[in-house]
């Protein structure tokens, strides 16, 4: 199977739960929103069994530039870590 884009995924939610894609397109929408405002702010989404979505930081660190060789430095910066829960490590078994 190759990879499932978002108009993908919504057409397969609509046909599975019988929602229009418009519905569940707002819906999708909506869920990313929410996701990414809260990790915005510090927090943590958790879906118990599937995932889980925070904010992290990576120091400021030293890197070497691999065309020159010269020394450069990296700033520090925030990430997202995501994590897989168990029933979706179960599923890719």
């Amino acid at each position: 199977m190759s990879a499932l884009n978002k108009s993908e995924l919504v057409a397969a939610i609509a046909s599975h739960t019988g929602e229009s894609q418009a519905a569940v397109n707002r819906i999708v929408d909506a869920f990313f929103e929410t996701i990414a405002s809260t990790v915005a702010k510090g927090g943590k989404v958790q879906i118990p069994g599937w995932l889980s979505v925070e904010k992290g930081h990576r120091a400021a660190r030293v890197g070497r530039n691999p065309q020159t060789g010269a020394t450069i430095q990296i700033p520090a910066a925030n990430t997202v870590k995501v994590s897989a829960g168990s029933k979706l490590k179960a599923a890719v078994k």
